[in-house]
């Protein structure tokens, strides 16, 4: 038996039956467990080089990585909202108009880019650091976002999953770009440390 569901991008689709969703939640949440535990890996194996990559025209290091994570935050919250508006979650809204759902993507996508940089610096010049608890959460939320942004890449290619798993998975990633956030940049504007 088919039933239509609306999809992120407002479209609606036959959706196969349920036979299917415990493998493909199976794939999804496996993707993300090799690529979380594959990154962890790396940063515990690797010898931190305590070089900078590059910092794109910052001043240093540090003012590259909370700049370009906070910019990731914002546009993780246009995530949410547009996500919200798109799923009918947002109180006196009418349906979202079609341009929300590109919104959607396009914010999501730029989000991930930016914190590319950030989390090669953090892989390759620092390596795993379990100095204090914040850094040790950091890295261990850092690993675990790459993990989740990649189950819920493969979860909005599957058919097989329920309507929900998207949402929990966008969720997922949204709370532990928070996490890494907040244990690293958050942590970086309550110090006296330069700006620039």
């Amino acid at each position: 038996m088919q039933t239509r569901i609306r999809v992120i991008d407002g479209s609606a689709g036959p959706r196969p039956s349920r036979a299917g969703r415990p493998l493909a939640a199976a794939a999804v949440l496996l993707t993300g467990a090799v690529v979380a535990v594959a990154l962890g890996v790396y940063a515990r194996a690797h010898h931190a080089t305590g070089r900078p990559l590059a910092t794109f025209g910052f001043s240093g290091t540090i003012q590259m990585k909370v700049w370009l994570s906070s910019a990731a935050l914002v546009l993780v919250l246009v995530q949410l909202l547009t996500a919200l508006w798109m799923w009918g979650r947002l109180p006196g809204r009418p349906k979202a108009p079609v341009w929300v759902a590109t919104l959607h993507r396009w914010s999501g996508s730029v989000a991930f880019v930016l914190t590319i940089p950030v989390g090669l610096q953090c892989l390759w010049a620092l390596g795993a650091g379990t100095g204090t608890g914040r850094v040790l959460l950091h890295g261990l939320a850092g690993c675990v976002f790459y993990g989740a942004y990649a189950a819920k890449m493969v979860g909005l290619r599957s058919r097989s999953l329920p309507s929900w798993a998207i949402a929990v998975l966008g969720g997922t990633v949204f709370t532990l770009l928070v996490v890494v956030w907040l244990t690293s940049a958050a942590w970086f504007f309550a110090s006296d440390l330069p700006l620039t």
